[in-house]
């Protein structure tokens, strides 16, 4: 009997050592550049009005989440399912939304979305949300107008800055539009002055060839003159000698 006592139990659940050691990896769930506005726990309906008849349907319980992007600002609802982290609400809170009290209850919010992407497509959606008590449906309303607010005041930004870049895109075009003008408008000065000057070349150089014809006109006529000066003379001097020769026979 001693030697059974003294025997020690062996561990049922022996160690084994991994033959191969993987990594932690780690999951993006795209929250990380959101700042968290609110986080409570809360049960999600959607209205079904493809069914008959039409009803509301849970589409599960879990933290329902108010963020806020860091950079651009936006802010949406997202909710996941408990354990399996499903995603069941997922869309912007956009300015024209409204939150309605729900028949008979003060704990519960109705409202419309035009785009929720829980089933990774945009789908106009009629949701529900229950909350645990009266504080936490205020707390969820005070927040959901803050980030319809925080929206609005966005999306007007964006507008001016769209208007001013349009505003400057027009001014622009102007601008290129008056230097083309103002560009025109020196080649048809410099074709015109390219023209008068041609115009100045072909009548400087008519002019030199009218004087030059002038010129050999008169040069021709004065030619012509004394030729018949020449010939004249000659013809004096060949008369006066036949007179003289006359005279001298005469003599003889």
């Amino acid at each position: 009997m001693s030697d059974e006592k003294d025997e020690v139990i062996e561990n049922p659940d022996p160690h084994f050592e991994p033959i191969i050691h993987l990594p932690p990896v780690q999951t993006k769930t795209h929250e990380e550049d959101e700042d968290e506005m609110l986080k409570l726990r809360a049960k999600l309906y959607r209205y079904d009005s493809q069914s008959e008849p039409r009803e509301w349907k849970e589409r599960g319980t879990g933290d329902v989440k108010i963020l806020r992007q860091k950079q651009l600002g936006m802010c949406r609802i997202l909710m996941r399912r408990d354990k399996t982290l499903k995603i069941c609400a997922n869309h912007y809170i956009l300015p024209h939304l409204e939150l309605k009290p729900n028949c008979g209850s003060d704990r519960a919010w109705v409202w419309s979305t035009p785009a929720d992407f829980a089933d990774e497509e945009p789908k106009a959606e009629l949701l529900a949300i229950r909350f645990a008590n009266v504080e936490n449906a205020q707390k969820f309303k005070e927040i959901f107008d803050e980030a319809k607010q925080i929206m609005e005041n966005r999306m007007k930004n964006v507008e001016k800055s769209d208007i001013a870049r349009n505003d400057s895109k027009d001014a622009t075009k102007k601008l290129n539009k008056g230097d083309r003008s103002t560009t025109a408008e020196e080649k048809v000065t410099e074709k015109n002055g390219t023209v008068k000057e041609k115009e100045n070349d072909i009548a400087t150089e008519g002019k030199g060839t009218k004087a030059t014809v002038k010129g050999e006109e008169a040069k021709s006529e004065v030619l012509e003159k004394l030729e018949k000066m020449t010939v004249k003379d000659d013809t004096d001097k060949g008369s006066g000698e036949a007179k003289f020769d006359s005279a001298n026979t005469k003599s003889d």
